[in-house]
């Protein structure tokens, strides 16, 4: 089985990518997800996609994006980004996309995140896209090798129905995602656990700025369910606050800024408020009731369902992991270095565009552009792999306590790899790693491979920056 290319993920970077193929020429695409084809982070995706409002918004967009980013981003990729915001638009618009509105979010410093279904942008972009897909589905398909030879990728391997198969292509994005299932508390798509950048860890891919993990400051996790019910940054963009148990809005003790502080500065902030035995709520109470349940719906249903009856109600709040600013090295066309026809879009590469912290709905936007331009590359590329046959890898995939160690890893890097780190945390956390990673099936162990470079790039790192905080 051959494909002209084939997409590992069905979020918006995969899905924009196949669009632009499929509208552009007669190549065929497979896109290959590891669950249902909305399993996927973009999909979850509350607040909305970041663009610039006009050009002279550009400079301000950058501006903002960079000290976020605590000035460890990579200037030219943020350029890119932001002047590609105005024509992304303007495609959206000519493709048949309305957006409802326009809003702001923390660390903007103004409104420029475009919504769409109230709090519910991810999904609307997904299941719009998805209707329109031209692609081929192979759906509940997991990914656990790449078929790599001499700077080339010649397919994939994967498991379908408890069988191995190998997949051949001429070009292969990937575009699985981030590295949620890594942390006990976490707002991603339960599919989402860093097997990709474990298996380009293994495979030699340049890899960095692994020790940036962004946490999303306002959680919900009292919910019974692994992937937590995140509360959209426009909440506090239009105006709720952020409060402990005694009605105090203590974020202003931590930046002038408070609720509209960058995530980082306001994950930290509840985080040690916490720590000093205090509870923290999320007060909505400024809303009214008909325009928060047609504003947010589904915080506003979700919540009601746990009998939090919003806005009148003050929500209880904790930071949980969200985001990954490290990932897989790509150039300017969304190109894994070294290679020549393996590419990586979205929250598995790492443009540089985040820096040390990703600006509040940054990452949609860079899963359109870098989708797009990947497949821009494929087609003026128009690279063919060599007709050849690869033996499928052997290594066992599952072990008997996979599921322990996976679950013994969530709680370490929760506890040691976190909001706050420390040089013995983090060698707790790398001797655990280190002691545990070979007794484990292929697919948890790639899990540890990505968790043991997190770790290794927190321990490097002394000082702090961004969302990398070392307490010592």
């Amino acid at each position: 089985m051959k494909f002209d290319v084939v997409i590992i993920g069905s979020g918006i970077a995969g899905l924009w990518a196949a669009k632009y193929i499929n509208d552009n020429s007669d190549l065929s695409t497979l896109i290959i997800t590891k669950k249902e084809v909305w399993d996927a982070n973009s999909f979850y995706a509350q607040g909305g996609v970041t663009m610039a409002l006009d050009k002279e918004d550009v400079a301000l967009h950058i501006e903002d994006t960079i000290k976020a980013g605590s000035f460890h981003n990579n200037k030219e990729m943020v350029e890119i980004l932001s002047r590609s915001s105005l024509k992304l638009k303007e495609d959206l618009k000519n493709y048949g996309f309305k957006f409802e509105g326009v809003t702001r979010e923390a660390a903007h410093s103004v409104p420029r995140v475009y919504h769409a279904g109230g709090d519910a942008t991810g999904r609307e972009l997904h299941r719009f896209l998805i209707k329109k897909d031209k692609s081929y589905l192979l759906d509940n398909a997991s990914v656990f090798d790449l078929l790599i030879e001499d700077g080339v990728c010649y397919g994939v391997s994967l498991l379908k129905n408890n069988k191995k198969y190998n997949v051949y292509a001429n070009n292969i994005i990937l575009a699985s995602g981030g590295i949620g299932a890594l942390y006990k508390y976490d707002t991603n798509a339960r599919t989402i656990s860093g097997d990709i950048q474990g298996i380009a860890i293994e495979k030699g891919m340049e890899i960095n700025d692994m020790e940036f993990t962004q946490f999303h400051p306002t959680v919900f996790i009292q919910s019974k369910f692994s992937q937590k019910l995140l509360l959209t940054e426009a909440l506090r963009g239009e105006g709720a606050w952020v409060v402990d148990e005694e009605g105090k809005r203590f974020l202003f003790e931590y930046d002038e800024r408070g609720e509209l502080a960058s995530r980082d500065i306001v994950s930290r902030a509840i985080f040690m408020h916490q720590q000093k035995g205090h509870k923290v709520f999320l007060d909505v109470s400024m809303f009214e009731e008909e325009y928060f349940k047609n504003r947010f719906p589904t915080i506003f249903n979700k919540l009601r369902d746990y009998d939090i009856k919003v806005p009148f109600e003050k929500i209880p709040i904790s930071p949980a992991f969200h985001y990954f600013m490290g990932g897989i090295v790509v150039d300017v066309n969304a190109k894994i270095k070294n290679f020549k026809n393996l590419y990586a879009a979205g929250e598995v590469a790492n443009t540089g565009v985040h820096g040390a912290n990703r600006l509040a709905s940054n990452s949609t936007l860079e899963c359109f552009v870098f989708g797009r331009k990947a497949a821009r590359d494929i087609l003026k590329n128009r690279f063919k792999t060599d007709e050849r046959i690869f033996d499928i890898n052997d290594e066992i995939l599952f072990k008997e306590n996979d599921k322990k160690y996976k679950n013994m890893l969530r709680e370490i890097m929760w506890k040691n790899v976190g909001i706050i780190r420390t040089k013995d945390g983090l060698s707790e956390a790398l001797d655990f790693v280190e002691k545990h990673i070979d007794k484990l099936g292929r697919l948890t162990k790639l899990r540890f491979l990505t968790a043991r470079e997190i770790i290794k790039a927190a321990i490097k790192r002394k000082e702090s920056l961004g969302a990398h905080y070392r307490k010592d």
